[in-house]
């Protein structure tokens, strides 16, 4: 086993790297391990980013490695399997080891969770060839990529009629799939009408595709629908089964009563309940985009360093 880190950041996205970033610039031991699938790699770009609009997102944490690696960070692509609490320094009652799918086994006084999230995507056959690129979920995060295009929602829960308008906003030409009738309350019809929206109530049995580009969705009575685009909401994940040995089991994370991921629960400095632990990004909160992410990266790292000062004091005056 490893000499012992200062703190081990469990994921290398744009929370962990940021949270590693602060940490290693304030002289701390950071271990960043990285499983190298990040959330949003099927996508041609990260959008909404001041400074970094338009840039690939394999590229971005290429940026970022170089970037903690000039201050000591160390990066390893690894996978964390289990782990346990347990004291790593005479000095800290507080400690972690965590092993790796390799076999190796590795401490660390403090726990940064930034393992990201998966998204379950519904159960549409071709809908998941095109994820990320034909097959849309955030209006912020792609719209402009497919606006004045001919886009369709799929609606599967009262939070689509949000999505919807939101969609409505980038494109004269836009479709509501509505499975379920009863999904949608007449108001909510009201303002699709209002706003031309088309609304088709029928379930899509497939997304049509002609070469790599989708080209459209096939309904259960076999009429295709020409689209340009399909605007599809997930279910987010968070990557999290190997903290159970922590004590730590994901929540729902809920908008507007409706349940669309389950995340670690942070209080707002992105602590966890088990002291010595934080979490950031989507692994955190299933709403954050990269920059989001990034931030909330940042924040934690510099929560764990005030942590580690009270630490490092108490062992002084000891």
């Amino acid at each position: 086993m490893s000499q012992p880190h200062d703190v081990i950041v469990v994921g290398g996205g744009a929370a962990g790297l940021s949270a590693a970033l602060i940490l290693g610039r304030s002289r701390r031991s950071v271990l960043v391990v990285d499983a190298g699938a990040p959330r949003n790699a099927p996508a041609e770009g990260v959008h909404n980013y001041l400074g970094q609009e338009g840039t690939n997102p394999l590229e971005l944490l290429r940026t970022g490695r170089a970037e903690v690696a000039r201050y000591g960070v160390t990066v390893t692509d690894d996978r964390v399997v289990a782990a346990t609490a347990e004291p790593v320094s005479d000095d800290d009652p507080v400690g972690f080891r965590l092993t790796l799918a390799s076999g190796e086994v590795v401490s660390g006084r403090r726990v940064v969770v930034a393992a990201g999230a998966v998204d379950v995507l519904p159960d549409v056959p071709g809908l998941a060839e095109h994820w990320g690129r034909g097959v849309v979920h955030c209006p912020f995060c792609h719209g402009w990529e497919v606006r004045d295009r001919r886009i369709g929602v799929l609606v599967a829960s009262p939070v689509g009629a949000h999505q919807v308008q939101m969609f409505r906003a980038l494109s004269d030409d836009v479709t509501a799939f509505v499975a379920d009738p009863t999904l949608l309350s007449d108001t909510v019809l009201a303002g699709f009408e209002a706003r031309g929206v088309r609304v088709v109530q029928a379930p899509i049995a497939r997304v049509c595709s002609e070469g790599d580009a989708l080209s459209g969705v096939e309904l259960a009575d076999g009429t295709v629908v020409p689209l340009d685009a399909l605007a599809a909401a997930s279910r987010v994940e968070a990557r999290v089964d190997w903290a159970a040995g922590l004590g730590l089991t994901p929540v729902d994370q809920e908008a507007n009563g409706v349940v669309f991921g389950q995340v670690l629960p942070v209080d707002g400095g992105g602590a966890t309940p088990v002291p010595g632990v934080w979490a950031a990004g989507n692994v955190a909160n299933a709403m954050l985009t990269v920059i989001g992410s990034a931030a909330a990266g940042s924040q934690v790292g510099a929560a764990v360093h005030g942590d580690l000062l009270q630490a490092d004091l108490a062992a002084a005056l000891r």
